[in-house]
């Protein structure tokens, strides 16, 4: 049996690497993506199973010139893509929640994840969305 697949798309590698070992513990395989264009390819290729998209980041200065690329315009990319549309989203950030989760949730993330908390709700929403308990690690 295949291990569910998340993509997490983040430019802070400290970020994307705690995540990558945490998730690796709890039996789920990780790709990640430290931009837009990255998510973009990579959904388009890997087809993962759920994605944890961070909101804010530095202009992608590899596609077209520079595409100012933040987690919404990167859902919204995505929701073009065939096959990504039914991809649930988990929308991560260090950011004040106030100004994000209304705004993330009505474009369409399945959840909301704010950095400093417990990683333990995290993960309890993954498995909430991927249909219940995680895979044998």
């Amino acid at each position: 049996m295949n291990k569910p697949r998340i993509l997490i798309v983040d430019d802070d590698k400290f970020v994307l690497r705690a995540l990558t070992l945490r998730l690796n513990a709890e039996g789920y395989d990780v790709l990640t993506a430290k931009d837009g264009a990255g998510a973009v390819n990579m959904v388009r290729e890997q087809q993962p199973d759920l994605m944890l998209l961070d909101i804010t980041f530095p202009p992608d200065i590899d596609f077209d010139g520079g595409v100012a690329w933040d987690g919404f315009l990167i859902m919204d990319w995505l929701r073009r893509i065939g096959t990504a549309k039914p991809t649930p989203v988990i929308i991560i950030t260090g950011g004040d929640p106030a100004k994000f989760k209304a705004r993330a949730l009505a474009a369409g993330a399945a959840g909301f994840y704010q950095k400093s908390e417990d990683p333990e709700t995290l993960v309890a929403q993954i498995r909430q969305l991927l249909g219940g308990a995680a895979p044998a690690p």
